[in-house]
């Protein structure tokens, strides 16, 4: 069945729909992985937005059980230029179309993606709609050209509730504002004793559990539509050893006085290097952000830049100059994409362990 991608400014790509024949609008981003479709499809940093892959053939390896990054998706859409129908590997339990249609999640492959990726290249993340070819175009083009992009993303994808995710080491409280699996799992790695809470957690209820340490969760959208968790984390700064994540340091960023902006096109795949501006080494790492910390506002902040990202001299990680706090931009626990920065997880259990032989928790 022939379905359409209608863009704000008038282009139209039509193809094959595939996944659930609902309509959905979004705004249009890329990403450039390989592989790991299923970890992206799950990201709840995806939250309102329709994923274009660039790699050309998608859904080889089927879906299965065990690499979901959430338990419900939140992307608004999927875009291919081809998709497996027969997938081949020993742990595939569904194609991909199938999973879609199970999630009423809208596909569309056949189209030209690499002249989508190019548009969007060069004009910024473009508001789209994945629809049937029964609609008026121009009607649609007005309606995205006045669409508002969600700003509850956030409120959306977290926790509603806290729940334990018991162990016998560290007592880590993880702000879910999108949490990937992949964070819990390195916690948990680590025997992590970790109470995942909601994104408008107070510092107070925070410090009542007595943590050894916080971890900020990455998320989606806009860092500035969540003034409770920069209100949250300037209650705990100082006081109990933080790490962040993604959105979760673009969070931290503001609260330490920094400013963030939007990208033009964002950070979307798993081959982004980022050097370490300490060891001088680089580091090839997976990424999914459209915001980033203006690197002029840190100069009157108590922060430091400690990562920045090669291809484009953008901020990659940050930390307190004063306080055992750090964050990064990209995604360390990788999920899709290299371990090269697995070893962060091994430093904020370092900086928990060193905080409280001095006695500051």
């Amino acid at each position: 069945m022939q379905r359409q991608l209608i863009l704000e400014d008038g282009t139209v790509f039509i193809g094959k729909g595939f996944g659930s024949d609902k309509e959905m609008t979004g705004e249009v981003v890329f990403n450039t992985g390989m592989t790991g479709y299923q970890e992206i499809l799950s990201d709840p940093s995806y939250c309102a937005q329709i994923v274009t892959l660039t790699y050309p053939l998608i859904g080889n390896y089927g879906i299965n059980r065990d690499d979901f990054e959430s338990i419900e998706p939140a992307v608004h859409g999927l875009i291919v230029k081809e998709i497996c129908d027969a997938p081949s590997n020993f742990r595939s339990e569904l194609s991909v179309d199938e999973f879609l249609k199970q999630k009423d999640i809208p596909g569309l492959a056949g189209i030209d993606t690499r002249k989508l990726t190019r548009k969007i290249r060069q004009h910024g993340a473009l508001r789209g709609r994945v629809c049937n070819m029964e609609v008026n175009v121009e009607e649609v083009v007005s309606q995205l050209q006045n669409h508002e992009l969600p700003t509850d993303s956030v409120k959306k994808v977290s926790t509603v509730k806290p729940y334990p995710s018991p162990g016998r080491g560290k007592k880590v409280v993880l702000v879910d504002f999108g949490m990937k699996h992949g964070i819990l799992r390195e916690l948990t790695a680590r025997q992590c004793d970790v109470i995942v809470v909601p994104y408008n957690v107070t510092a107070q209820e925070i410090l009542q559990l007595n943590p050894d340490g916080i971890m900020l969760s990455n998320g989606p959208g806009d860092p500035k539509d969540v003034p409770e968790a920069i209100e949250m984390i300037q209650g705990v700064l100082g006081k109990v050893p933080l790490f962040g994540i993604c959105l979760g340091h673009q969070l931290f960023a503001l609260a330490c006085g920094a400013d963030t902006e939007k990208m033009k096109f964002g950070h979307r795949g798993s081959n982004h290097p980022v050097k370490d501006l300490k060891t001088n080494k680089v580091a090839l790492t997976s990424q999914n952000h459209g915001y980033t910390v203006c690197e002029p506002s840190l100069v009157n902040t108590p922060l430091e830049v400690t990562h920045v990202a090669l291809n484009d001299g953008t901020v990659e990680g940050v930390k307190h100059k004063e306080y055992p706090a750090f964050t990064v931009q990209y995604h360390p626990e990788a999920s899709p994409g290299p371990e090269d920065a697995n070893g962060l997880f091994n430093e904020f259990m370092d900086l928990m362990k060193n905080n409280q032989k001095v006695g500051n928790c």
